[in-house]
């Protein structure tokens, strides 16, 4: 053992990590640069910040608590994004709340976290309203203007923000509040969906925040940058829309937010017009713009990211092929802040073949600096060797990676040396690259082997007409279970489940295929966007 006495600390400022610096920052450096709410506003940074310092001084007028939570009922809009910065800079905490979630879930969750005041965009009043008087703890519903004309209840609870933030004086610097906070004083809560248990509360830190943050900065991988346009069409209530507002204020990038619409004209116009150059959203958005892609000019894109589930090779080749940019694989949970993982090709890949590239832009790709993956044997818990075939748990853990989840006991969750447990089987390679093979609880088990729905689906979804898929297990007295595939095809497809077998047959083992395919007009979606495998097992098992 080395001589404790000769240890040397350091003798650097302790200056802690806080989202207090990401808007003096940018207020600082990047006045001039422009946030873009849908089509209708355009502030600079500098009007931002000011409203966010009224902002900050109004909750104080309200009596808001030193970490009490402050929930938000809101689309990706300038308003939101004040909130995102004037809570947690003010030593609350920014619960946002999925504005898709049931009633039954959204009043648990809003109790669970006790939430002192809540902020809610006017169009989602009605929503929200029937369920406050059954949140006894929220003592204010804050009305975010956003061009709708709901009508507005009349009650001493219910505040406009406007009147709120512009009767607030200016209270200048966060200094103080940037020196002397701790980096580890909570900044944010965001809830799991829940769709294996009551949703869990996930609660960032100051530190975790800025660090994921400039995670998102780091080159070659998102590499968010000052000439950049960000627009975050992922909802700003899904993980912090994947730390991509945070990150482009750090970088002094603009902000293109596209309130509530996520009509495909809608946000293609946006991109073209606002000149994006970087763009996050789950599959099943990136797939509803391919019909219109081809009449907008997004000649300025650079980057778009995928997450919430795997991306098709077929979609990602598809906007390659009509932009010139594919859709980059990302993985990330919210438990991860929610970025672990970010795709695409690197140096090395240069002289492979088109075939080969193909093949490693369908991985999930390589952690972000800080981020350690690994992959255990699903029963000893032994580390698997990093060889791309070896399949197992994937386990995570870094300094954004949640250690516990709010005011829940979930020792499952976590191994005893810290890491956290997934859930998701993979495989890794010599060079990091993740491999998502499947959920452990989406595996099928049929006749003693097990099939990957997320295999199958890759190969029903390379038809051409196929627009989404999902493969789910269906009970079986003599193989225990087997898949069947639900489908959605194009407008105007003759598309036969015969089709879809003789396509498949040679691209996976015989036992793997489906012994029925459901055609539907849509398929069941969470409240964050991604394929609702647990309606698609209940109704498989009803069958």
């Amino acid at each position: 053992m080395p001589d404790q006495s000769t240890v040397v600390n350091g003798l650097m400022q302790p200056r802690p990590l806080t989202i207090a610096h990401v808007l003096e920052r940018a207020e600082r450096l990047h006045a001039h640069k422009l946030v873009t709410t849908a089509d209708v506003e355009r502030l600079t940074y500098a009007e931002v910040a000011d409203h966010t310092r009224r902002l900050a001084t109004a909750l104080d007028h309200l009596d808001v608590p030193v970490g009490a939570r402050v929930g938000t009922f809101a689309s990706n809009s300038r308003r939101h994004l004040e909130l995102y910065l004037a809570v947690p800079a003010t030593k609350r905490v920014l619960h946002s709340i999925n504005i898709r979630l049931s009633a039954e879930h959204l009043e648990y969750i809003a109790d669970h976290a006790e939430d002192d005041v809540v902020f809610v965009d006017r169009a989602l009043l009605p929503r929200i309203w029937p369920s406050a008087d059954r949140l006894p703890r929220v003592r204010y519903w804050v009305v975010l203007p956003d061009g709708s004309d709901e009508a507005i209840p009349v009650d001493p609870r219910v505040l406009d923000y406007d009147e709120l933030v512009s009767s607030a004086p200016f209270t200048g610097s966060f200094e103080d509040a940037f020196t002397l906070a701790d980096e580890n004083l909570a900044s944010g809560l965001c809830y799991t969906s829940g769709t294996t248990g009551p949703p869990k509360g996930v609660l960032y830190s100051h530190r975790s925040t800025v660090l994921h943050c400039l995670g998102t900065l780091a080159a070659g991988l998102i590499g968010i940058c000052e000439s950049d346009v960000v627009m975050p069409i992922v909802p700003m209530f899904h993980a912090n829309a994947w730390g991509l507002p945070y990150g482009a204020i750090m970088a002094g990038a603009s902000l293109v937010l596209p309130g509530a619409s996520a009509e495909p004209a809608h946000l293609l116009r946006l991109m073209e017009a606002e000149r994006v150059t970087v763009a996050g959203a789950v599959p099943t958005v990136w797939t509803s713009l391919v019909p219109e892609l081809p009449s907008y000019d997004l000649s300025a894109t650079r980057f778009l990211l995928g997450g919430g589930s795997a991306i098709a090779p077929a979609l990602s080749e598809t906007y390659r092929a009509v932009i010139g940019v594919p859709i980059t694989h990302s993985w990330g949970m919210t438990e991860i802040s929610p970025v672990g993982t970010i795709g695409g090709t690197r140096t090395r890949h240069r002289d492979a073949t088109e075939d080969e590239r193909v093949a490693v832009r369908a991985a999930q790709g390589q952690p972000l600096p800080l981020v350690n993956v690994r992959v255990v044997d699903v029963e000893t818990g032994r580390e698997l060797p990093r060889d791309g075939r070896a399949v197992g748990e994937l386990q995570v853990a870094g300094p954004w990676v949640a250690g516990g989840y709010f005011r829940v006991d979930a020792a499952e969750s976590f191994t005893a040396d810290g890491w956290l447990r997934t859930g998701d089987l993979a495989t890794l390679d010599a060079e990091g690259y993740l491999r998502l093979v499947d959920r452990i609880k989406d595996l099928i088990k049929s006749g003693g082997e097990w099939i990957s729905s997320v295999e199958l689906e890759a190969a029903i979804v390379s038809h051409p007409d196929v627009v989404e898929v999902a493969v789910v297990a269906r009970p079986d007295p003599r193989w225990v279970e087997r898949p069947v595939a639900y489908v959605v095809v194009r407008d105007g497809s003759t598309t036969t489940a015969e089709d879809l077998l003789r396509h498949i047959t040679p691209m996976v083992a015989k036992w793997w295929l489906p012994d029925e395919f459901v055609f539907l007009d849509s398929l069941p979606k969470t409240g964050t966007g991604k394929l609702s495998k647990t309606t698609l097992r209940d109704s498989a098992r009803i069958a």
